[in-house]
């Protein structure tokens, strides 16, 4: 199958669970104070700071040096940022894609990166050829869909987008968020019966973003000891390879 141009649309089906999702990430929209996911919030610096030092690390054991040269996927792909994160560890703009179900996301991040391939889909529906893929970056896309078919048939999706010597890198909540119905934390258990023949490796990051933003906004030194305790942390850094 062709890759789709940036500007394609995929068509996606009139699934309850789509429409759940797109509602969910309308309210949010409404609901979420301005700035609330700026860099210039301490806490979403420090954690993104610590996540990008958490994937550097991943690449570094399994040997990779650079992105160059390896072809990108990145579901659920928001406004864009990680894309854009990607080309810092060397991926060229002609080899990363990114895919989002909400307009609105869709808009920004075509808007801030017109050189990328950004295109509107369904994660459960993946609009690109088996083995395409030397990675597939998934972020906090799981927690947001609460039918576990669903669930599994993205998994699969990736799956069979992903060469057979790739791997997915999975950021995202282990932990249920009691102030949000609509996130779902996904434990290791789920994320090993999601991918009951691949190789996954586990790391825990981000202080609990309640308290985390406390924390990191008197005190930096304090939320990195949090962090590096894993106590309080929230979500799994995932490194999942194919068996």
């Amino acid at each position: 199958m062709e890759t789709p141009s940036p500007n394609s649309e995929t068509a996606t089906l009139p699934d309850p669970e789509l429409q759940r999702i797109r509602a969910a990430y309308a309210r949010r929209r409404k609901e979420t104070p301005p700035g609330r996911y700026a860099l210039f919030d301490p806490f979403n610096l420090l954690s993104l700071h610590e996540r990008e030092y958490a994937i550097a690390s991943v690449l570094r054991e399994l040997g990779i040096g650079s992105l160059n040269g390896r072809k990108v996927l990145d579901v659920g792909c928001g406004r864009g940022r990680m894309l854009r994160w990607l080309l810092e560890f060397g991926a060229d703009p002609s080899l990363i894609y990114g895919l989002d179900l909400v307009d609105i996301h869709l808009a920004e991040a075509r808007h801030r990166s017109p050189h990328l391939s950004i295109v509107r889909g369904n994660a459960a529906e993946l609009p690109f050829g088996s083995s395409s893929f030397d990675l597939v970056h998934q972020a906090t896309v799981f927690s947001s869909v609460l039918d576990p078919l669903m669930k599994r048939t993205i998994a699969s999706e990736m799956l069979r987008v992903l060469k057979s010597d790739g791997f997915i890198l999975w950021y995202d909540f282990f932990a249920d968020n009691p102030r949000n119905p609509d996130v779902r934390g996904v434990s290791r258990k789920e994320i090993h019966d999601l991918f009951p023949t691949c190789r996954i490796q586990l790391r825990r990051l981000t202080v609990a973003p309640p308290i985390g933003r406390v924390v990191a906004r008197y005190s930096p030194l304090l939320y990195e000891v949090l962090s590096r305790t894993k106590i309080l942390c929230t979500h799994y850094l995932c490194v999942i390879a194919k068996g």
